[in-house]
């Protein structure tokens, strides 16, 4: 088959992303205009009305960085969901009006697959169990019969939301900011520690560590312990999910992924299991139009096309709705 091109639009919360990839994995472009809260966390109203404004130029850049036109584009693709409503409508609503123009074909795209093929694309690792943990998502999963079967998952709040919140709470900002603040911590203080079987769940976490803060235990303590429980959760049951499938390579992938202490616990597991660690790159690690761009090449090998009539988007898209029909 030829080599093509696929324009990604990525719009799930705080990032309206741009990439441009080939069916050769050539990340021609990856454009990246992010909303920033004045205060608190996002606000999807606001967060859609950012992305509107800076779509445009978006797509202009991402152009102008790959050296193509808009006409070499053979289809654009969009990440359907999972994500916050009002973000993906602008997404969905950009390529919905470049498939037309163009008359090039619509590709919609799952968030999570994406941030997993991604991560395969830029370390090269084939068949992996992956933890995908993120301000909006944490599940581990693993290909099984060309879909990603959810091994476990967060009962209520995902692993990055719990650490942003009590992070932007007690009035150090968001991830990064309680993981580096933890390395000024002294004192390690027990936390609810919720793993129930292959699951975890961190909102009475949240809740105990806001209340530590509240009965003057300092900051720089509490980081450090929750950090520390929520890291060694996660790592648990990564090794858990290890040790049932048999296989050798573990993938990290998401926003959190950029934790240096999480990639140290993952990597303690993985030297111990005898399993290899492969942690997506930094710039593709946060959400990215690069990633709906290169999926949306995967999704065109095997013609899984969408009509724009039927492009609606889906808040609450599951990770194992997908067939994988690009794997082996």
């Amino acid at each position: 088959m030829r080599k093509y091109v696929v324009l990604g639009i990525e719009s799930t919360a705080h990032t309206f992303g741009v990439g441009i990839a080939t069916s050769e994995g050539e990340i021609l472009a990856n454009v990246l205009k992010i909303y920033k809260p004045k205060r608190g966390g996002i606000h999807p109203r606001e967060a859609s009305q950012s992305h509107a404004e800076t779509a445009p130029s978006a797509v202009m850049e991402a152009f102008e960085q790959s050296g193509l036109s808009a006409h070499e584009v053979d289809a654009v693709a969009f990440s359907q969901g999972p994500g916050m409503g009002p973000c993906l409508r602008v997404g969905a609503t950009v390529a919905r009006t470049l498939a037309l123009t163009l008359r090039k074909p619509l590709i919609a795209v799952n968030h999570g697959v994406a941030h997993i093929e991604v991560g395969k694309l830029a370390t090269g690792c084939s068949d992996p169990v992956v933890l995908y943990v993120a301000g909006g998502n944490t599940l581990i999963t693993s290909l099984v019969e060309k879909r990603y079967r959810i091994l476990g998952e967060t009962l209520d709040i995902a692993a990055g939301n719990c650490l942003d919140s009590f992070g932007i709470t007690v009035g150090i900002g968001p991830m990064p900011g309680p993981e580096r603040l933890a390395a000024q911590g002294a004192n390690l203080h027990e936390l609810p520690y919720k793993v129930k079987g292959m699951d975890v769940s961190f909102s009475g976490l949240l809740t105990a560590a806001e209340n530590l803060v509240a009965s003057a235990v300092p900051v720089p303590d509490v980081c450090l312990s929750l950090t520390e429980t929520v890291y060694s959760m996660l790592t648990e049951v990564v090794e858990r999910a290890v040790a049932m499938t048999a296989k050798n390579e573990v993938l990290l992938v998401g926003g959190l992924a950029r934790s240096n202490r999480l990639r140290q616990m993952l990597q303690t597991m993985c030297d111990d299991r005898g399993c290899t660690l492969h942690m997506v790159p930094d710039e593709y690690a946060g959400d990215n139009g690069a990633m709906i761009a290169w999926t949306g090449c995967l999704q065109y090998s095997c013609g899984m096309f969408i009509d724009v009539g039927e492009s609606h988007v889906k808040p609450r898209m599951r990770i194992d709705e997908v067939e994988a029909c690009w794997s082996s």
